[in-house]
C-alpha cells in the first residue's frame, strides 16, 4: 500500500494562523511606517508650516487669524484681517496632511500660535495624541 502525501487539516489551519499573526503586525507598518517615521514626518510638516507662518507674518506684520487657518499659506484670504502684502505666489504651494490623512489644526491666540496634529486616533477618539511643536 502507498501512503498519499498532502496537506493535512491541521497543517493548514496552522498556516493560515501564523500568517495571520504575521500581517496583524506587518501590514500597519508597510500601510502607516513606524512610528519613529510618523513623528519624524509631523516635525518636518511642522518645520515648513511655522518657516512659511513667520515669512507670512514678516510680509504682513501679523499671523493668520484661526478662522483663516493655514489655507491662508496658499490662498489669500477674503476673510479679515486681509494682508496687506500678501506674497501673490502664496508661502506653501499645498497645505500638509498629517502621517494618517488628516488636516493639520491651526489656533492663533493673540500671535500666539501652535500646529498641530490629534494624531491617530483622530479628534474626540479614545486614542486621541496631541502632537504640537512642543518638541520640535
Amino acid at each position: 500500500m502507498r501512503k498519499v502525501q498532502g496537506f493535512t487539516f491541521f497543517g493548514v489551519i496552522v498556516v493560515i494562523v501564523l500568517l495571520g499573526i504575521a500581517a496583524y503586525f506587518i501590514i500597519p507598518r508597510i500601510m502607516y511606517g513606524s512610528r519613529q517615521q510618523q513623528l519624524e514626518r509631523i516635525k518636518q510638516d511642522l518645520d515648513k508650516i511655522y518657516s512659511a507662518l513667520n515669512k507670512y507674518k514678516l510680509d504682513n506684520g501679523f499671523y493668520p487669524a484661526t478662522v483663516q487657518g493655514l489655507d491662508a499659506l496658499v490662498t489669500e484670504p477674503s476673510q479679515p484681517p486681509i494682508p496687506q502684502f500678501w506674497n501673490s505666489k502664496g508661502y506653501l504651494l499645498v497645505v500638509p496632511m498629517d502621517p494618517w490623512g488628516q488636516a493639520y489644526q491651526y489656533v492663533n491666540n493673540y500671535e500666539v500660535i501652535r500646529v498641530y496634529s490629534y494624531g491617530s486616533g483622530g479628534k474626540g477618539s479614545d486614542t486621541e495624541i496631541d502632537l504640537s511643536n512642543v518638541d520640535r
